[in-house]
């Protein structure tokens, strides 16, 4: 079945870690873009790369904690959700995680049937450089328009949170010419991923 696919599961849940095995996705595109210096191999993207093999390979996520600042984040992920409802006059829906061939992407809500939201949690020193600025913040282009990639969607809305301050929200319409660059660089890595645990798996030793 092609085309995005809504796994109904709560995110950070043991399940939803299980969706995501051995994928990568839009909160790591940016790693996924990411070159060295001079051009040359970037090792944030050689451990991702590494990391999603240990996952395909072994059957188990790398990343399966949550801590207090997490649950902080959560908490104050629940409130800036409310305030952008009541704000934009929508009804935000939470998902799990969408898979969408060899990718995927954990939108933080689903805005009626073109739509999405992203929030991120900015310290209040951020978040006040972040309204004065007033555009898209450069640091989430490739997780947002990666998003609008996985679920083939049309727009989505940044909103920017610190608890008593403004809420920063900003819009950003889905770039083809971005998203083709993107869907390049993530078929290279997939392929990439698929020569590594090969070669793992024929190491030796390995139980698979």
């Amino acid at each position: 079945m092609s085309g995005p696919q809504i796994i109904d599961v709560a995110q950070g849940s043991t399940e939803w870690f299980k969706a995501r095995l051995g994928l990568p996705t839009a909160s790591r595109f940016a790693t996924v873009l990411a070159s060295g210096k001079g051009g040359g191999e970037s090792l944030t993207r050689k451990k991702y790369l590494y990391e999603l093999a240990a996952e395909i390979i072994t059957g188990e996520p790398s990343e399966s904690f949550s801590n207090g600042a997490m649950e902080r984040g959560k908490a104050m992920e629940d409130d800036a959700r409310r305030f952008y409802a009541f704000m934009s006059d929508t009804a935000p829906e939470q998902v799990g995680f969408i898979v969408n061939g060899q990718k995927g992407c954990s939108p933080d809500s689903l805005i009626g049937a073109d739509g999405m939201l992203e929030i991120k949690t900015q310290r209040g020193d951020l978040l006040i450089s972040t309204l004065f600025a007033d555009r898209f913040p450069a640091e989430h282009v490739a997780q947002c328009q990666g998003a609008l990639w996985v679920a083939e969607r049309f727009w989505i809305d940044i909103a920017c949170y610190w608890p008593g301050l403004p809420l920063f929200v900003k819009r950003a319409h889905r770039d083809e010419a971005y998203i083709a660059t993107l869907a390049g660089a993530v078929d290279a890595f997939n392929v990439e991923l698929a020569q590594i645990v090969e070669k793992v798996r024929a190491y030796g030793g390995s139980p698979t």
